[in-house]
């Protein structure tokens, strides 16, 4: 596949034209990818003791249901509270973060190792020393998406 890139300040936003003869799974992944660029490289606005802080996806290691709270831990395991919904956060972060379970999505740059646990289900630790279980209804999704 031929790949052309044009930079120029006269560009006010970003724009792909693909010339292509058939649609793939490949390129409707980068279709996809490219469309949440904007939405992934914001701030997610999130809460700390009565604050606000604006975090970026890239630091964000897990985020995961707790209760009745959507919940993320940094790189450094300080624990935020997220007003969206997980599915519209998976969305959002779609290139960056795999989901683990019904109640989780990682981020598969912060992943430190996995290892095989009980009835099937795999451990994932994180480099923040978070430890969450990818249940086996996506352990195959994790290993494809990582290449496992």
């Amino acid at each position: 596949m031929k790949v052309e890139c044009k930079i120029s300040t006269d560009y006010k936003e970003p724009y792909a034209i693909l010339h292509i003869n058939k649609m793939s799974e490949s390129i409707a992944e980068i279709i996809s990818m490219l469309e949440k660029e904007h939405v992934s490289s914001q701030t997610l606005p999130a809460t700390k003791d009565k604050k606000t802080f604006f975090l970026q996806p890239e630091n964000i290691a897990i985020i995961r249901s707790e209760g009745r709270e959507i919940a993320c831990y940094d790189a450094m395991k300080n624990r935020y509270v997220l007003d969206q919904p997980l599915y519209e956060l998976e969305n959002a972060l779609h290139h960056r973060f795999v989901r683990i379970s019904k109640s989780a999505i990682v981020n598969i740059r912060q992943i430190d190792h996995v290892q095989a646990s009980f009835n099937g289900t795999m451990e994932l630790v994180m480099k923040n020393g978070v430890i969450d279980y990818i249940s086996r209804s996506f352990r195959k999704c994790f290993k494809e998406r990582l290449g496992l």
